[in-house]
């Protein structure tokens, strides 16, 4: 399974917050009585729980299941940095955390797994919610298929969130666009250690899995909108981008080096106030009775 750096995923969590929110508050709607037991698949540094754990209240359960056993190691002292922020109180024990706020508990549990080739040894019976986060565009159509029967066996609400939808919009716009976001969408595709992955029709086809399955679905859209010039991170935020569209797209098309860095070249200094959106979208999902 393909992994994510501890700093790219600090990096985009605030775009991630603020592109969520919608579906984050359409969760806490739905959020029922008692406590709530969660599966957060791909967890990274814990992203999900941190946006969604204050929203949902009360008394919750989320196990947490990561590849990466250095994410997961960093778990607690990152959430003892978050947790100091909002007011509450992280208690460690072994093996198990434990955050505590006015009307809110949340008991947190590790787990390293491949998802590409445990997921059927998961706890998914039981668990009220399934979430994860920018990992359906990664996964094929029979691991997709797979997931989505788990969680109809354990009637469970999924939250799949920030799952890219092949939408870049550039507001200042640049010959090589099409071709090089062609190149990087066409890698986009490429197997990220699930199979040929989904890429941007990941959340359509999850959509049509579900419906199928007896799910309500909402889609709501969750770009990540970057403007050079706001903030320091928004900056980085671009170059960052910038950096991983010029490399997919030159692994894509090799023999395309030069064409590529020479785009690169050009949208390296963005004039203050040019913005580039990135189109992800999230799915939410309730069984029907």
């Amino acid at each position: 399974m393909s992994g994510f750096s501890r700093d790219w995923l600090a990096l985009r969590e605030p775009f991630d917050r603020a592109a969520r929110a919608a579906s984050d508050a359409a969760l806490a709607a739905w959020r029922p009585a008692g406590p709530l037991r969660v599966l957060d698949l791909g967890c990274g540094t814990g992203a999900s729980l941190r946006a969604l754990a204050p929203r949902l209240g009360g008394v919750q359960h989320w196990h947490l299941v990561d590849h990466d056993r250095a994410l997961l190691d960093a778990l607690p002292a990152l959430l003892a940095d978050w947790a100091a922020q909002e007011g509450l109180r992280l208690h460690t024990a072994p093996g198990l955390l434990q955050l505590e706020g006015p009307q809110l508990r949340v008991d947190i549990v590790r787990t390293q797994a491949d998802l590409a080739t445990q997921l059927d040894g998961l706890p998914f019976a039981g668990s009220a919610l399934v979430t994860a986060s920018a990992l359906l565009d990664l996964v094929s159509d029979p691991w997709l298929a797979a997931l989505v029967g788990h969680c109809r066996a354990a009637r469970a609400a999924v939250c799949w969130a920030l799952d890219v939808d092949g939408r870049i919009a550039w507001s200042a716009q640049d010959a090589g666009d099409a071709q090089v976001q062609a190149w990087f969408g066409a890698h986009q595709r490429r197997d990220k250690g699930f199979g040929p992955a989904l890429g941007p029709t990941a959340t359509a086809r999850a959509t049509a899995l579900l419906q199928a399955a007896g799910y309500r679905t909402q889609v709501l859209a969750s770009d990540w909108l970057v403007e050079a010039g706001r903030s320091a991170r928004d900056d980085a935020m671009l170059q960052a981008l910038l950096e991983g569209m010029a490399r997919a797209a030159t692994e894509q098309a090799p023999q395309a080096a030069a064409t590529v860095q020479a785009w690169r070249a050009r949208r390296a200094a963005p004039p203050p106030g040019s913005h580039l959106r990135v189109g992800h979208a999230d799915l939410l999902a309730w069984p029907t009775p």
